[in-house]
């Protein structure tokens, strides 16, 4: 897999060996919201372009829409949040993944955040 990276809006993005790329939000998004007790995934099948509505995500503290990081198509979602949104808090960046997505360009990619810019522009924003 190669490295994560991320969007403004808090989502990571990682593209597979296999040209999937999975999303999910950050680890500094859940902090920020709280306790997940709610989320709306998006339907397989569905295309998106970068920066659309996906879905929401609801904690104890706040509703947040969920964006997509790139244009493509939901090929999977993560059916274990409908039981336990509580993954997104324990392991955001890993067991907490939102969708995958077959992506209409991976070069897409290359024009957001890697691990370092991103806590750059979250430093930024404090």
């Amino acid at each position: 897999m190669s490295s994560i990276k991320y969007t403004k809006s808090h989502e990571w993005l990682s593209l597979g060996d296999d040209g999937i790329v999975t999303m999910g939000i950050s680890n500094l998004a859940q902090d920020s919201l709280g306790d997940i007790v709610f989320i709306e995934l998006p339907e397989v099948g569905k295309t998106f372009e970068a920066g659309d509505t996906i879905g929401a995500i609801e904690s104890v503290k706040a509703a947040s829409d969920l964006y997509a990081g790139i244009a493509g198509e939901v090929v999977e979602v993560n059916t274990k949040l409908a039981d336990d949104q509580s993954l997104i808090n324990s392991s955001a960046e890993k067991d907490g993944w939102i969708m995958k997505l077959k992506p209409a360009d991976k070069s897409a990619l290359d024009g957001l955040m890697d691990a370092a810019a991103y806590k750059a522009f979250c430093d930024e924003a404090k």
